[in-house]
């Protein structure tokens, strides 16, 4: 009842003349002067009791770069989870079999996106095909810190030029520089892991997961925002998605009977996980521009670092928090950026 109390209030001042600065559904704000007749006008620059101040403090941009952070430690996560998998292939199969739970509850709980959004779930669904096989054969030929930080460090000029040529969405020049400081820490990231002396199997199959990564966000930012029901194209996507799990199960068919039970429960909660962090990723597309959120998404090589060192040992670690450094200066600058 509070709640809709408030958004009452809000819809009165929009009728006295108000106009909203954030349009997302759960920060309603209005600013600007009343221009009803005979109400007190209020000075230039004031706003109305119970109204959020215009201004880059309260803004959706801001809203999203928390979804995306969260998004970032939940993706780390999950590919902590495979590179420690004693069977990759079949957690990568549960993991997407937790994509299809978490979908087909969001399709009924949620509205269906309009029909013009239909193309790019399907696009999305087969690029992820692709990217699930390329991500599992990176891992093969190399470490979680070595193959990590190549598949995400390509991503965000890529989006982000890819958003520039078939969506028109230009970012500015800070957040350009932004983007660029991103992609320059995780390249070191990859040199001080020894990248000269990686695996060629391993970076090439690390650049094709960074390709279908950009390949995917781009599609899903489209498809998301021609939606009109971001929930459910997430939802959809999920669920067909899914099937993917089926095939990596089958092609395991012979193994499953002995798996230990760890392994499906990590599998499960590792799908769980990863369906998160990508629903938060592809929502935080409708409040800003595509290059932001992969950008600031590539946090997450911050703690992919970590979870090198400490949970799986790998080394050396002087270069790696340097470089971890330099992508959080990145997303710093991104989120102060003019938008």
């Amino acid at each position: 009842e509070a709640a809709l109390s408030f958004v009452e209030a809000a819809s009165g001042l929009i009728a006295l003349g108000e106009q909203p600065e954030c349009d997302h559904p759960l920060v309603p704000r209005v600013t600007g002067d009343v221009g009803a007749a005979g109400a007190t006008p209020r000075p230039p620059g004031a706003t109305a009791p119970g109204v959020f101040p215009s201004g880059p403090q309260l803004t959706d941009f801001h809203f999203a770069i928390v979804l995306i952070l969260c998004a970032a430690v939940l993706h780390a996560l999950w590919n902590a989870i495979i590179k420690g998998a004693a069977d990759r292939m079949v957690t990568m199969g549960l993991i997407n079999i937790g994509h299809g739970v978490l979908g087909v509850a969001m399709v009924l709980s949620f509205a269906s996106p309009v029909a013009a959004s239909w193309p790019f779930i399907a696009a999305s669904t087969g690029i992820h095909f692709f990217y699930y096989g390329f991500l599992l054969y990176a891992y093969k030929h190399g470490d979680l810190s070595q193959v990590y930080p190549i598949a995400r460090g390509v991503a965000p000029l890529l989006v982000t030029l890819g958003a520039l040529f078939f969506l028109g969405e230009a970012l500015s020049p800070g957040g350009w520089v932004g983007v660029m400081i991103v992609s320059l820490g995780i390249g070191v990231l990859f040199l001080a892991r020894g990248g000269a002396e990686a695996s060629g199997k391993a970076i090439i199959f690390a650049l094709l997961t960074g390709v279908t990564i950009a390949s995917y966000s781009v599609v899903d930012g489209a498809g998301v925002r021609a939606s009109e029901a971001p929930l459910g194209y997430i939802g959809w996507l999920f669920v067909f998605e899914c099937m993917a799990g089926f095939g990596f199960l089958y092609l395991r068919r012979s193994r499953l009977p002995t798996l230990p039970a760890g392994v499906w429960i990590a599998g499960l909660i590792g799908g769980i996980v990863s369906a998160v962090a990508y629903g938060l990723a592809i929502y935080a597309q409708t409040l800003t521009s595509l290059g932001t959120v992969s950008a600031i998404r590539e946090s997450s090589v911050v703690i992919a670092a970590l979870i090198g060192l400490i949970w799986f040992g790998e080394r050396p670690w002087k270069m790696r928090l340097v470089a971890a450094a330099i992508v959080a200066g990145g997303v710093i600058l991104l989120a102060v950026a003019p938008q």
